[in-house]
């Protein structure tokens, strides 16, 4: 189902290099706003009523089938989305953004394969990515990988991955498994 976008516009001053924000074109963040709307409109919540829609931009170099159809110019085929989808048991339920990451994962995508990422509500204000979602991205995105939280006028503001969770934990921090796996048998001949 596609929706009417509204148009986008930021709702703060934004630093522009060569036409790009953050590296994404005009008509790239038009499209990643209007599939985070229309994935909103797919989500299913209906204990909350708190629609949530999630869209990632791949990298050019990086595409799959596509997964909904626009009225953008841009290929929806570098676009893939999410909505969240709630339980009648409500902490079972999945936010939008680990639904898209995880359909993203699933058709092959990994650290490198993401430009920008969107995501949308119903209210006025900006609704930033929770914690576990932040946690869930970081492991498939870069620290400077922008952002997107468009509201429900179209509004947004951008933010980085590394903004969003400064200090993070990622699986670029974790030494490689020869290490650790010396570092315990080490620590077990030290207690025999």
């Amino acid at each position: 189902m596609t929706t009417t976008s509204p148009n986008f516009s930021p709702a703060e001053p934004v630093t522009e290099k060569d036409g790009l924000i953050h590296g994404v074109s005009a008509q790239e963040l038009q499209a990643l706003g209007e599939q985070c709307f229309d994935a909103k409109t797919r989500a299913y919540c209906p204990y909350s009523l708190f629609r949530v829609g999630a869209s990632l931009l791949l990298e050019p170099t990086s595409s799959t089938a596509p997964n909904s159809t626009s009225s953008s110019t841009y290929p929806t085929s570098h676009i893939i989305t999410g909505g969240n989808v709630e339980n009648a048991s409500y902490p079972v339920g999945t936010c939008a953004e680990r639904v898209a990451m995880g359909t993203a994962v699933l058709a092959g995508h990994r650290l490198g394969s993401f430009k920008a990422v969107g995501v949308s509500t119903d209210i006025v204000d900006f609704c930033s990515p929770c914690g576990m979602c932040r946690q869930f991205l970081r492991e498939f995105l870069g620290l400077e990988t922008p952002i997107f939280m468009f509201n429900k006028e179209g509004k947004w503001i951008v933010r980085t991955m590394g903004e969003l969770l400064p200090l993070s934990f990622g699986p670029d921090v974790l030494p490689p498994r020869e290490e650790m796996r010396k570092t315990q048998e080490e620590d077990k001949a030290k207690v025999a």
